[in-house]
C-alpha cells in the first residue's frame, strides 16, 4: 500500500534512473515532447534516509523499467522553485520520500511513499500506468464501493497530497470505524494516527486522547506530538471555524492533558473562544475572556491594537465599547508622540465611539488620529476620510 516505509529518495549513478539537471518545468516539456509520463522524486538533501535510497535508485533493474518508460526528475522540497510547484498544484508533502507521477499533459496521475527496495520502486512505476491501479481512479474506486483497509488508507494518502482534507477525513473515518476497538493502537493504526487523521472527531484520535497510557510505547514526546498536530490542525481549520465555545474549551484541556503548560493552551484557544462568541452573540464573554488575557500576558501597543481592530471589526454589538476604550488608553500609555502607533490608536478610537453612538467624541478621536498621522509625516488618506465621514 502506498503509505507502508514512508522513506525517502535520492540521486541514481549510471545504470540507475537518468534524473534530468533541468528545472521541474523542462521536465514536463521534455516528458510533452516524448510522450512519456513524469516521474518526479520529492527529495531532501540533508536527509539521511533519502541517502540511503541512492543504491536502489541506481539498481539496473529500476534504472532499465523507468528509463524506457518516464521522463524522471528529482527536485528537493526546500527549494524555491519545488515550493512553488507544489504551492501551483496545490500538493502537500506529509513525508519524504514522496514520488510523484504525471501524464505528459502535467496531470497527477499517481504517488507514492516507497519502501526501500528495487521491487517496490518497480511495482510504484508500474500501478502509475495501469489507468485502474494509479491513484487518479481512486476516487471512481471508492464511488463503486471500494472499501478495504488498504485501499481506505492508500486513498485517504492521495487525499492528502492533493489537500483535499473533506474527502479525507471522511475516508478515515470510515477507516477508523472498520478497526475493532482492540486493534485502536496497534502499529498500522499508530501510523494512521500519525499520517492521516487531522479532526478530532474521527474515532481513532478519541479513542488515543482517551487511553494515552497505552500508546507510550511509541515514544512520549511523539504520542504528545501526534495528538497535538491533530489538536491544532482541528482547531484551525475551517471546521474549527464553526466549533461551538464548549468543544473549543474542551480542546484546551485536551492540550493540558498531554502536557501543554495551560497558559500556553489558554493562548492557542484564545481567538477561536472570541470568535465562537461572537458567533452566538455573548459578545461579553468575549470581552471578559480577551480582558483576563491581556492582564495576565502584559499586552504590548501592537497586541493592544490588534485586538482593538478586532474588536471594533468583528464585534457582534457594541457592548464592548466602554472596555475597548480602556485597551485603547492603556496602550496611549505605552506610545511615543507623535508615531504611527498613536496615529492608528486614536483612528481606532473613533471607530470605537462611533460603535458606542458618540459621534462628537469619534470627530474629535479621528481630528486627533489625523493631526499625529501629519505629525509623523504618514499617509493620511484614510484619517481623512474618516475625519469626513463622521461630521
Amino acid at each position: 500500500m502506498l503509505l507502508t516505509g514512508f522513506l525517502i529518495p535520492v540521486q541514481a549513478q549510471k545504470k540507475g534512473i537518468t534524473f534530468r539537471a533541468s528545472t521541474i518545468s523542462g521536465a514536463l516539456e521534455a516528458a510533452r515532447k516524448a510522450r512519456k509520463p513524469v516521474f518526479i522524486e520529492v527529495y531532501s538533501p540533508t536527509c539521511h534516509v533519502c541517502q540511503s535510497f541512492v543504491p536502489t535508485l541506481a539498481d539496473s533493474r529500476v534504472g532499465a523499467f523507468y528509463n524506457a518508460r518516464f521522463v524522471s526528475a528529482k527536485i528537493d522540497v526546500n527549494a524555491p522553485e519545488t515550493q512553488s510547484f507544489l504551492r501551483r498544484n496545490r500538493l502537500f508533502v506529509p513525508s519524504l520520500p514522496l514520488f510523484l507521477y504525471f501524464s505528459p499533459q502535467g496531470d497527477l496521475m499517481h504517488m507514492a511513499m516507497s519502501n526501500n527496495a528495487p521491487d517496490e520502486v518497480i511495482r510504484h512505476g508500474s500501478n502509475a500506468l495501469n489507468p485502474t491501479a494509479r491513484g487518479a481512479n481512486m476516487r471512481n474506486r471508492y464511488e463503486q464501493g471500494e472499501r478495504s483497509a488498504n485501499f481506505l488508507i492508500d486513498y485517504g494518502m492521495w487525499n492528502r497530497v492533493n489537500c483535499d482534507t473533506l474527502t479525507e477525513i471522511q475516508v478515515m473515518n470510515e477507516y477508523a470505524r472498520q478497526q475493532p476497538a482492540g486493534s485502536y493502537n496497534s502499529p498500522t493504526n499508530w501510523l494512521v494516527l500519525q499520517k492521516l487523521v487531522l479532526d478530532v472527531d474521527n474515532p481513532l484520535f478519541q479513542y488515543m486522547i482517551s487511553h494515552l497510557d497505552q500508546y507510550m510505547k511509541y515514544g512520549q514526546n511523539e504520542v504528545r506530538n501526534v495528538a497535538e498536530n491533530i489538536l491544532m490542525s482541528s482547531l484551525y481549520s475551517s471546521r474549527g471555524n464553526q466549533y461551538p465555545v464548549a468543544k473549543i474549551l474542551k480542546i484546551r484541556d485536551q492540550l493540558q492533558q498531554i502536557g501543554v503548560e495551560g497558559r500556553v493552551a489558554s493562548n492557542r484557544t484564545l481567538l477561536p473562544e472570541i470568535y465562537a462568541y461572537f458567533r452566538v452573540g455573548q459578545t461579553a464573554k468575549a470581552v471578559a475572556r480577551m480582558d483576563n488575557h491581556a492582564q495576565q500576558n502584559q499586552f504590548s501597543l501592537p497586541e493592544y491594537l490588534y485586538v482593538i481592530r478586532l474588536f471594533n471589526g468583528r464585534s457582534p454589538d457594541s457592548s464592548d465599547v466602554s472596555t475597548v476604550l480602556k485597551w485603547a488608553n492603556r496602550a496611549l500609555a505605552l506610545a511615543k508622540t507623535p508615531s504611527r502607533e498613536q496615529a492608528d490608536l486614536y483612528y481606532e478610537m473613533a471607530e470605537t465611539y462611533r460603535r458606542g453612538g458618540k459621534p462628537a467624541d469619534a470627530l474629535k478621536a479621528a481630528q486627533k488620529g489625523l493631526e499625529l498621522a501629519r505629525a509623523a509625516k504618514l499617509d493620511t488618506r484614510r484619517n481623512t476620510e474618516q475625519v469626513a465621514r463622521l461630521r
